[in-house]
């Protein structure tokens, strides 16, 4: 014995939900979109894609905004968010003609803002991990999603800016506008839906020009760390 108090245990923390969140919140995100894709078709087949796909979207861009770094700017962009989920799950008799169509333009503002955001987490990581793997991803069906919804957003405010060509009767579905936005993006072009007004020729090849890009630059950025990490390996 040398008189000495032996110096406590330390004893970890237990991480909080939140924390936990944030260390996955990319591959949240990546699910929930996943989850999201799989089930649009199975809802529009049961004429239930319109408040079911609002909802899964609204929960997609809640998941968006919460990917974003946590901070006081996170916390704003949450909040503004919520409102703007709110006001598009009430009956849009509720308000003026023409206020529906521009929240969901919000919507997808807010989406692919989150979008850039994430793809510039992966752009400036140092080492990429499991995370930056899942935001790599989740930009790509962000992007797919979200530019759907303003396909669709277009529609509503001009009618006949895309013709389908497939015999389909009706108006174009919402799940139609997303569908449609994962074909351009893939540059797969089946031609099934047309964009016939300018805006809808300029929105469909701003999205797949951007997509093309994306894979290109981001495809690069993934081999490149991979590359690089594999090099700085201590060797036996």
């Amino acid at each position: 014995m040398n008189g000495q108090t032996p110096s406590p245990t330390l004893v970890p923390r237990p991480r909080g939900l939140a924390t936990a969140y944030d260390e996955h919140r990319h591959a949240i995100l990546f699910y929930s979109l996943l989850l999201t894709m799989v089930s649009a078709p199975l809802l529009a087949a049961l004429e239930f894609g319109g408040f079911g796909l609002r909802l899964m979207l609204a929960v997609n861009l809640m998941a968006s905004v919460l990917g974003l770094r946590r901070g006081r700017g996170r916390s704003v962009l949450l909040m503004v968010t919520a409102a703007a989920v709110g006001t598009q799950m009430l009956p849009p008799s509720l308000f003026a003609a023409g206020l529906p169509a521009a929240g969901l333009v919000f919507w997808s503002g807010i989406a692919l803002f989150t979008a850039a955001a994430s793809a510039l987490f992966v752009l400036r990581a140092a080492v990429v991990e499991t995370e930056h793997v899942y935001a790599a991803m989740s930009v790509y069906l962000l992007a797919g999603i979200f530019f759907g919804v303003l396909h669709w957003t277009i529609e509503q405010v001009w009618p006949g800016s895309y013709v389908p060509l497939a015999g389909r009767v009706g108006a174009l579905r919402l799940f139609d506008g997303i569908y449609f936005s994962f074909v351009t993006l893939t540059t797969v072009g089946y031609g099934d839906i047309v964009p016939a007004s300018d805006v809808a020729r300029g929105l469909s090849i701003t999205e797949s020009v951007s997509g093309q890009l994306y894979l290109a630059v981001m495809i690069a950025r993934l081999v490149g760390s991979h590359l690089q990490n594999r090099n700085q390996r201590p060797r036996a």
